[in-house]
């Protein structure tokens, strides 16, 4: 296959006739209305039994040679009216092309066919496409390909295979068109589906599989790394794969400890990193001495993550260890409000997991795949998470919202609770907990509160809208 080893965005071409739409109703409708101008009884059910070559291609063994390109630019104009409204999409093809746009994709036709009747099919049935490349052939289909940075291809032909191949694409046909899983093959397509409803399991598949073969050439390339480890799911399959591809000997993991990490989150991450066979550094981190920490504006985790590097950098100087590796992912890039990644950057960690495409599903996917014990764990961010933006971070402050969650989780340990918040507004405590759950049933909800309460906070409520990641990102730019 393709060498993927760098993925960039992914692209994913498609071919139109036979692959997104069934065209042979149409192109039959408009072939009878041109040998009826022409005088000409066209087979129409042999030709279109194996579309795909170019018009011109098709006409010509019925028609003198001095007739086809004329004859051909009427089929043109004619298509509009005898081919669009008769021509339905084929099964699958809406889903294929939402599965690219789930991955954060974008697609590409690349058809042979006239590119405004291109437009009115891929209009008329609502296809979803970014770009629209019309009357390319074959291997001329590699252009467009390279041009738009396509992966993968996707067609029904043997000539789509070839137009894939001198891409560099990976090629994937399916067998909507007259072709066969032979002819298929034996023109050098990696993969044969049935149909385009196979198409988005394949595809997670393939994503997952070559940014994990991503992720291990660039861990490789790297000699050695410390892995900046909070224990949750991303950074443990960082250093998982750091381990795999480098060696446990390679390989050290350090989390910071410090009043904004949960005493209950130590234990479990240092027993899995120590199941690696790793050494597992616990160096103390002050960034409560930073006041832009303490003072906790949007920028705070700026100024945590600042205090993190500025500790394990050293660290791994001294151990001999070439990189600090963070384990943001994919999804944290596009993820908008996020100055800790900023920070880190600027000291110049590296972020294998975002660099090879990994988004926060197929961290999770891997995990499983994997089988780590931190593949399906909640999102455990630091207590000063929970701290509304503008009220002062303080070890109190961390300590009653630890307090607090302790005391929630061991009240609905029964209820199968698993994200679970409680926010720190100041004069009050907003708890989150997992809305499926919700509304609490009255006499739970009045234990929860009363704990709340006693863990030190004057009132509480439940949040209606249930537990959100970054809920308190919302908040920025209120008073």
């Amino acid at each position: 296959m393709p060498d993927e080893s760098l993925p960039g965005p992914l692209v994913v071409g498609f071919d139109l006739d036979l692959t997104l739409i069934d065209t042979a109703p149409g192109f039959g409708a408009v072939l009878r209305a041109l040998g009826a101008e022409l005088g000409v009884d066209f087979p129409v059910a042999d030709m279109t039994a194996r579309l795909g070559p170019p018009l011109e291609t098709l006409l010509a063994p019925y028609l003198d040679p001095e007739v086809v390109p004329a004859a051909g630019d009427r089929f043109r104009a004619l298509y509009p009216d005898h081919a669009i409204a008769g021509v339905p999409v084929l099964p699958g093809a809406h889903e294929a092309l939402a599965a690219v746009r789930r991955h954060g994709g974008r697609t590409v036709v690349v058809t042979g066919k006239f590119p405004e009747n291109a437009r009115l099919h891929l209009d008329h049935l609502d296809l979803d496409v970014d770009v629209l490349e019309g009357w390319v052939w074959g291997v001329g289909k590699a252009d467009a390909l390279v041009r738009e940075g396509a992966s993968v291809y996707v067609g029904d032909h043997v000539h789509d295979v070839e137009g894939a191949l001198a891409a560099g694409a990976t090629s994937v046909s399916v067998l909507s068109g007259g072709c066969t899983r032979e002819e298929l093959l034996a023109a050098g397509t990696h993969v044969v589906l049935d149909d385009l409803g196979q198409f988005p399991d394949w595809l997670a598949e393939h994503l997952l599989t070559t940014r994990l073969a991503a992720l291990e050439a660039d861990l490789r390339r790297r000699g050695s790394v410390l892995v900046a480890y909070s224990g949750g799911a991303d950074s443990a399959l960082l250093l998982a794969a750091a381990v795999r591809a480098l060696g446990p000997g390679n390989v050290a993991a350090a989390t910071g400890y410090s009043h904004s990490l949960p005493q209950s989150e130590r234990g479990p991450a240092l027993d899995f990193a120590r199941s690696l066979g790793v050494q597992v550094l616990t160096p103390q981190t002050r960034e409560m001495e930073r006041e832009g920490y303490r003072a906790n504006s949007g920028e705070r985790c700026f100024f945590c993550k600042a205090e993190l590097l500025d500790v394990l950098t050293p660290l791994a100087a001294e151990r001999g260890l070439a990189h600090v590796a963070t384990g943001t992912n994919a999804d944290d890039a596009v993820a908008g409000f996020r100055p800790g990644i900023r920070a880190a950057a600027e000291r110049g960690a590296i972020t294998p997991l975002l660099d090879a495409g990994l988004t926060k599903e197929q961290v999770r996917a891997a995990s499983r795949r994997w089988g780590l014990p931190t593949w399906d764990k909640p999102a455990a961010a630091c207590l000063s998470s929970r701290i509304a933006y503008g009220v002062q971070v303080t070890p109190h402050a961390l300590a009653r919202v630890e307090r607090a969650e302790e005391a929630v989780r061991d009240l609905l340990a029964d209820a199968a609770l698993r994200d679970l918040r409680v926010r720190d507004l100041g004069d009050r405590a907003s708890v989150e907990v997992d809305v499926a759950l919700l509304p609490l049933p009255p006499d739970v909800e009045a234990e929860v509160l009363a704990a709340v309460r006693v863990a030190g906070f004057g009132a509480a409520a439940v949040d209606p809208r249930g537990f959100r990641s970054g809920s308190l990102n919302e908040r920025l730019g209120q008073p």
